[in-house]
């Protein structure tokens, strides 16, 4: 490639990074207001973690409940083996 292309294409992508920070420099007043208009609007959605604790809770409340059961059913069995005579 000759010498003259290699400069102008470097200045082209020279000039394109410098257009490119300049928009973002210009745009960000822009979208802090866009992101402000946005966030007053919206209620915020549980994050991941929150939505894990209650999920946690939930698979805690019911082993609970499960293991009650299982507890009930067990002390139930060995009343009745208690109450018959021995043989």
């Amino acid at each position: 490639m000759n010498k003259h292309f290699e400069d102008t294409k470097y200045y082209v992508k020279r000039a394109g990074e410098t257009a490119k920070k300049g928009l973002a420099e210009e745009l960000e007043p822009v979208q802090e207001r866009l992101q402000e208009l946005r966030d007053e609007d919206e209620e915020p959605e549980p994050g991941r973690v929150e939505k894990l604790r209650e999920d946690l809770k939930g698979f805690q409340e019911r082993a609970e409940g499960e293991a009650k059961e299982a507890l009930g059913e067990a002390r139930e069995r060995l009343d009745k083996v208690r109450e018959k005579p021995a043989e």
